[in-house]
């Protein structure tokens, strides 16, 4: 059996084409039921998700795609949508109450959307994972028009796109080999 540490991060990586077997709405939920307990400053949790999972919806969707991505995630069982909420602080007050006027750090509209688009990143790493952790493969990218997305998804909240990630089953010639990665030495400063 393999180790924790081999399933999400070893062996698992980034899929380019699924197989038609289904993802459950349980295994959709149970990847955010994971996700929300990411660590963010002030408990803030700006991430949102949108998935896609229906032929109308992907009809919506494929055509903002960079072209090369569209096969992608016209294979996926369910394609989500990684946005913020540029709203987010709204829920300080139920979710980090130790500070009562932790809204007042988020006033500016620069500083909110900053940290609600940082403070999503983070979650949307935990996102891959929690993917991988329900047994489900992941094919996250960037490359797709975001105001369109915005516009065609989002038009009546707050929320805003960040990276789309395909998620289903992997077929077997849904991964490449693994590219080369940067080793620790290349990578990491010590001071």
């Amino acid at each position: 059996m393999k180790s924790a540490r081999e399933e999400l991060f070893i062996d698992a990586h980034t899929t380019y084409s699924f197989t038609n077997e289904p993802v459950t709405d349980a295994e959709l939920t149970e990847i955010y039921e994971l996700v929300k307990f990411a660590p963010t400053p002030m408990n803030s949790q700006a991430l949102r998700v949108h998935f896609v999972r229906t032929p109308e919806g992907k009809d919506r969707l494929l055509p903002l795609l960079n072209e090369g991505n569209r096969e992608k995630s016209a294979s996926a069982a369910a394609v989500a949508i990684l946005a913020f909420d540029s709203e987010f602080d709204k829920f300080l007050p139920e979710h980090y109450p130790e500070i009562p006027n932790a809204r007042d750090f988020f006033k500016e509209d620069d500083k909110r959307l900053r940290s609600a688009r940082e403070m999503a990143i983070l979650q949307a790493g935990y996102f891959i994972l929690a993917v991988r952790t329900v047994g489900l493969d992941a094919g996250p990218m960037a490359g797709f028009n975001h105001a369109g997305v915005d516009a065609e998804f989002f038009s009546e909240d707050s929320w805003r796109s960040l990276y789309v990630v395909n998620i289903g089953h992997s077929d077997p010639e849904g991964q490449r080999p693994r590219n080369q990665r940067l080793s620790a030495e290349r990578a990491i400063r010590w001071s």
